[in-house]
């Protein structure tokens, strides 16, 4: 016996667009959840323009230059490194410390810069600095 023709099943020409809005509505919701991230402000204290403390502040700095044939000098003055750990420890024990700058030069070894270096953090100095890197920027 055949089948009419209207009863048999039909194929759906319409798109399925559920699948489709649940994923527009979870970008949604994550769009909504995740701006406020962004419009956060940090308020800082900036200083005013008012009248500046009177406290002289003393700033005391000890440098240590390396030149390019490995000369280790402390203020200017050549020391070796037994000297120059010496220097740093009593630095280190220090209860205001002052600020080492550390200034070895371009054309220095590494090795050595590598050495004192250890011996800075060895001896406890939390103030270093290193000015003039503006040397090295052709490397």
């Amino acid at each position: 016996m055949a089948i009419p023709l209207k009863s048999q099943p039909q194929p759906l020409s319409d798109l399925n667009t559920t699948p489709l809005i649940d994923v527009l509505l979870v970008l949604l919701i994550m769009f909504i959840i995740t701006m406020p991230l962004q419009t956060q402000a940090v308020k800082i204290d900036l200083p005013g323009t008012g009248p500046r403390p009177t406290i002289p502040i003393e700033l005391v700095r000890n440098s240590i230059t390396i030149d390019a044939a490995g000369t280790i000098a402390w203020n200017g003055k050549p020391v070796d490194r037994a000297a120059l750990r010496s220097l740093l420890k009593e630095m280190g024990t220090m209860a205001v410390q002052p600020q080492l700058q550390f200034q070895p030069a371009s054309e220095a070894r590494y090795e050595v810069v590598d050495a004192v270096l250890a011996d800075i953090k060895r001896a406890g100095v939390t103030k270093l600095s290193l000015p003039g890197n503006e040397a090295y920027q052709a490397f």
